[in-house]
C-alpha cells in the first residue's frame, strides 16, 4: 500500500519592494500576510532576494508594480520567481499590474526590438507559469507568454467613479488617439454615450512628442472624459484637452489606469484645461503627485478577486461578467 497524505493547498502571497501598500491592501483583501522577505541591493547594485518562510509546494503570487527604476523593480520580481522555482513551489503566478516594456509591443521601424515579447520571455524562463495584468497596452500582448494570462481591466471600477460624479446624458467619451477606440467603445457600451475621436500623430523621431489633429464627434456643451490605458508625460492627455476646450466641451475629465507620470506630466495637468485625473494604483503615486486635480482609485479588490479565482480554479471571466 503505498503513503497516502491529505492534498492540501496554499495561497502564499509575495511582494517586492515597489508598491508594499498595494500588496498590503491586497493581502488584507484575501484575509492573509504577505510572506515575509528579505531583500536588499548591495553596493553594486545586485539585488539578493530570500523568503523567511518555507513555500514547498504553494501557490505562489508574486505582486510587483513597475514604477521607476523600472528595470531594477523587474529584476527584483525575476529573482524573487528563481528563488520560488528553486525552492519547489508548486505554481507561480506573476502579477503585474503594470506590464513593464508593454508599448514595445511591435517593431514599426527595421532594427527595433520588440521588447514586450522579451519580458514575457524573461518571465517563463525564470519559472513563471502564469501571468496576470491590468488593461495591457496592446491585446496581443497576451499571446507573448506561452502560458495562461489573466487579463484584467479597470473599466467598471473608472465607470463606476465617473457614473457617480456626473450625469451620463452629458457625457462624451473621447479615445484620444486611433490606438485607444477600442477602449472607448467600451466605454460607451457602459455610459451609453457617444463616441469622440482626437486624431493625432507622434514625431517619430522624438519620444513623448505629439502633434495633433482635429476633434471627429460632438463635444461642445458636454463634459468629455479621455479613456487612456495610461499617463506618462501627459503630453497626449494635456494637449487632446486642448483641442476639445477649443471645440466647445464645457468639462474634460480625464481617466488612466496606470498613472505612470514621468518627467513634466504632474506641472502639465496642474496647468492644462482638465478639472479632474482619474488613476487607479496599479502604480504607487508620487508625493508630489498628490494633487487636487487627481484621484486615485484601489485596484487591490479586482487583484485580490482575480487571485482567489484563480486559487480556486474559478473563473476569472466571470469578474466582468463574461465579457472579458
Amino acid at each position: 500500500m503505498g503513503y497516502q497524505t491529505e492534498n492540501r493547498r496554499n495561497l502564499m502571497l509575495f511582494s517586492g519592494r515597489s508598491h508594499p501598500d498595494l500588496a498590503a491592501e491586497v493581502a488584507q483583501k484575501l484575509g492573509v500576510r504577505t510572506v515575509p522577505t528579505s531583500a536588499y541591493d548591495f553596493s553594486n547594485g545586485e539585488i539578493f532576494v530570500r523568503f523567511q518562510e518555507s513555500v514547498r509546494g504553494c501557490d505562489a503570487f508574486v505582486l510587483q508594480a513597475h514604477s521607476a527604476p523600472v528595470n531594477t523593480w523587474l529584476m527584483e520580481q525575476l529573482i524573487m520567481v528563481d528563488a520560488l522555482k528553486r525552492a519547489s513551489a508548486k505554481r507561480i503566478t506573476v502579477v503585474a499590474p503594470f506590464y513593464p516594456y508593454a508599448r514595445q509591443d511591435k517593431k514599426h521601424r527595421g532594427r527595433e526590438p520588440i521588447s514586450a515579447r522579451l519580458v514575457a520571455d524573461l518571465f517563463k524562463t525564470a519559472g513563471a507559469h502564469r501571468l496576470m495584468s491590468v488593461d495591457l497596452h496592446t491585446a496581443q500582448i497576451q499571446g507573448f507568454f506561452d502560458g495562461p494570462v489573466d487579463h484584467l481591466f479597470a473599466l467598471p471600477l473608472l465607470a463606476d467613479y465617473i457614473e457617480s460624479k456626473v450625469d451620463a446624458s452629458e457625457v462624451t467619451v473621447v479615445a484620444p488617439d486611433s490606438g485607444r477606440v477600442r477602449v472607448a467603445e467600451r466605454w460607451t457600451d457602459r455610459l451609453s454615450c457617444p463616441l469622440a475621436i482626437i486624431h493625432k500623430r507622434r514625431d517619430k523621431d522624438v519620444p513623448n512628442q505629439v502633434k495633433m489633429f482635429e476633434v471627429v464627434g460632438q463635444v461642445a456643451g458636454r463634459t468629455c472624459v479621455i479613456v487612456d490605458d495610461m499617463i506618462d508625460t501627459a503630453g497626449t492627455i494635456t494637449k487632446a484637452a486642448e483641442a476639445l476646450k477649443a471645440n466647445g466641451a464645457s468639462t474634460v475629465i480625464a481617466a488612466a489606469t496606470h498613472g505612470v507620470l514621468s518627467g513634466p506630466a504632474i506641472d502639465r495637468l496642474k496647468n492644462s484645461d482638465i478639472s479632474e485625473v482619474v488613476l487607479t494604483n496599479t502604480l504607487p503615486l508620487p508625493a508630489d503627485a498628490r494633487i487636487d486635480k487627481i484621484t486615485e482609485l484601489s485596484i487591490a479588490p479586482l487583484l485580490a478577486a482575480a487571485i482567489k479565482e484563480v486559487f480556486e480554479d474559478g473563473s476569472v471571466t466571470s469578474l466582468f461578467g463574461g465579457d472579458a
